[in-house]
């Protein structure tokens, strides 16, 4: 495979540095690179950009552009709010909730913890209105196993139906059955 990891995953902002602040306030991101140009270099249009870059933990780099010469930002309104997010990862129960404390205190509506079974997460938006997601892993190796030895069936079974299958139907009915 050619791809080692990801190297940056990059969002659109309104205001680069409100974004800078409030992923430093709420969510401890270290601010580590800032890029601005008149010129965009892939495409050489006339455009001008600040491309922030924040650290998120291991390597991780989520970045932005605020790009002021362009109509405002709006999201995909054919695509439910929810299903575009970022979801990051925390290491314990425990510190997801702190980090819920720490949103709401800072006036952020915080949606959660939701139980996913194999994970519990919580969901807020940025300044920009980007959904974000905590979450904290809780599944168990023979949850995992469990998944990962119906993921194929399921997919083609939904490449055929568009319905749910049932494979995993005990992450949602409470039986807990591994």
């Amino acid at each position: 495979m050619l791809v080692q990891s990801v190297h940056h995953v990059a969002y659109r902002c309104k205001d680069a540095k409100e974004t800078v602040e409030w992923y430093q306030k709420h969510l401890d991101m270290k601010f580590v690179l800032a890029i601005a140009e008149n010129e965009v270099p892939s495409t050489k249009a006339p455009d001008p950009y600040m491309h922030i870059f924040l650290d998120a933990g291991h390597g991780n780099i989520l970045a932005f552009f605020e790009l002021p010469s362009q109509p405002p930002m709006d999201r995909d309104q054919n695509t439910p709010a929810w299903v575009q997010h970022l979801a990051l990862k925390v290491d314990s129960m425990e510190t997801l909730l702190a980090a819920k404390d720490k949103l709401v205190a800072g006036g952020i509506d915080v949606l959660g913890p939701v139980d996913h079974t194999i994970f519990k997460s919580i969901y807020f938006f940025d300044p920009s209105g980007h959904r974000l997601e905590l979450a904290a892993d809780c599944g168990t190796p023979e949850m995992m196993k469990k998944l990962d030895d119906v993921k194929w069936d399921m997919l083609e079974e939904w490449s055929k139906t568009k319905r749910a299958p049932k494979h995993a139907a005990w992450m949602h009915d409470g039986s807990m059955a591994v």
